[in-house]
């Protein structure tokens, strides 16, 4: 099977490649065989004049089973978030609202253009949560790394000071199920709550399960009130726990030695500029990662509070990191440093470094032959976008989710003509009746009418 993409303006995010302003794409199954500014195959053809060809945006960390309260909680601080959906909506949850909102959730992210995903699932309060959580995934088509997280039945018991390890049995039986290959569409990590959220030997036995499977860790640190006082990098580095395969999220209150620690261990950053500036958690530190010679990516977080598409967290990153600078060299009256975060540094960060974070680089973030077929088209000929100038700058500051056209993953069209090639009034019908339950059960838990 074989589709050529044709005469698109390519953003390969590939820098031996580079951009093309008029180039195709050529696909052959699921892999990119061919990136060329003409090429001539017997394939069937996509007509990508006026459009912008990019690599699929790459989300680092979601909490997909929250698309079942989307907006929930649009006020919320961080502390708030912890009462009003963790101690509220998550212990109610049962596993067919988890399928649910996960399958609502993926169809989501493929309709903004997201073509992987972490989904950070500490949703497991049942042995049938995390089949449910991966069945949305599967039947969704999206790429995703489901990181198993732990259960949430009682905010004291599992985020302060937590004595309760995430259950090893199961993560054993999950990776034995779905992911004996590290090769499918999915894959597994585990998503860890870390110190000051769980005593030392928690700690210990989670990092240890997750080295002992051979998968990948992500963990919150250094955000808000809170979790900023924890000193969680130093307290990892002394437990001898810090490696290249954890990925750190948010990091907004890091002291310069966490920042070392996490660059030469060669650990991974994930950060989620709208709902950091937005709840409290603190400044986006994009450009702490970069000075440290870190490749931050870009994720959305929950769809409880903000918007769950990559142009919004592109746009947040680069306007916060640009406002604090700018605020600092006005009080100091000095120029701005040349290092000012540009648009193309955005679509890097949504692209190409997302995969690295998620450690599928190998597989996915370019346009570059040999990489699986994880495309997307946008429509530069919308009034929000036309006349487009420079293609990178229309994406990154122009477009929204109405200019995805089409998004092929794995070389499979999920999206073309601008509608998602699913039952998307199934879904929707789902997560529907998942929001139904779900409130009702808040309401008379709290005694109050619905």
């Amino acid at each position: 099977m074989r589709t050529l993409i044709q005469g698109g303006q390519v953003l390969t995010m590939d820098r031996d490649i580079g951009d093309l302003p008029r180039g195709d794409v050529l696909i052959e199954d699921d892999r990119i065989v061919a990136v060329e500014p003409n090429i001539s195959a017997d394939a069937e053809v996509i007509d990508a004049s006026g459009f912008i060809v990019i690599p699929g945006f790459v989300d680092t960390h979601r909490h997909t089973w929250e698309a079942a309260i989307r907006g929930c909680a649009p006020n919320a601080t961080l502390d708030d978030y912890f009462v009003d959906v963790l101690d509220s909506f998550a212990p109610v949850y049962r596993a067919q609202d988890v399928y649910a909102a996960n399958l609502a959730g993926a169809l989501e992210c493929l309709n903004a253009g997201i073509t992987t995903l972490v989904d950070w699932s500490h949703i497991n309060n049942t042995p049938e949560h995390p089949d449910a959580a991966i069945r949305g995934l599967q039947e969704s088509g999206i790429r995703a790394q489901y990181a198993y997280g732990s259960a949430n039945t009682s905010l004291a018991d599992y985020w302060f000071e937590s004595k309760i390890a995430i259950p090893g049995d199961d993560v054993r039986r999950v990776r034995e199920t779905y992911f004996s290959s590290d090769a499918g569409l999915l894959t597994m990590a585990l998503a860890t709550r870390g110190p000051g959220f769980c005593v030392e030997d928690v700690v210990r036995s989670e990092w240890t399960l997750a080295r002992e499977l051979d998968i990948p860790i992500t963990v919150h640190v250094g955000m808000g009130r809170l979790a900023g006082r924890f000193g969680m990098i130093k307290t990892l580095s002394e437990y001898g726990l810090l490696g290249p395969d954890t990925t750190y999220i948010h990091c907004c209150y890091f002291s310069d030695e966490e920042w070392r620690l996490v660059a030469e261990s060669g650990g991974t950053i994930s950060i989620a500029p709208q709902v950091e500036v937005q709840m409290g958690h603190g400044w986006p530190p994009v450009m702490k990662a970069i000075e440290h010679g870190l490749r931050p990516s870009l994720s959305i977080d929950v769809v409880t509070t903000v918007p769950g598409d990559m142009f919004t967290q592109m746009r947040a990153a680069f306007g916060a990191e640009r406002a604090r600078v700018n605020a600092e060299c006005w009080q100091a009256d000095v120029n701005i440093p040349d290092n000012m975060l540009t648009a193309r540094d955005m679509l890097v960060q949504a692209t190409i470094n997302g995969a690295h974070v998620a450690g599928l680089e190998d597989r996915t973030g370019s346009l570059t032959p040999g990489k699986k077929a994880d495309v997307v088209l946008i429509d530069g000929r919308a009034i929000n976008l036309a006349p487009v100038i420079d293609p990178v700058t229309a994406v990154v500051l122009g477009a929204d989710v109405s200019n995805v056209d089409t998004v092929i993953v794995d070389g499979v069209v999920r999206k073309r003509g601008g509608r998602l090639l699913a039952d998307v009034d199934a879904a929707r019908a789902g997560v529907e009746a998942a929001r139904d339950y779900l409130v009702d059960q808040v309401a008379q838990r709290k005694g109050a009418p619905v």
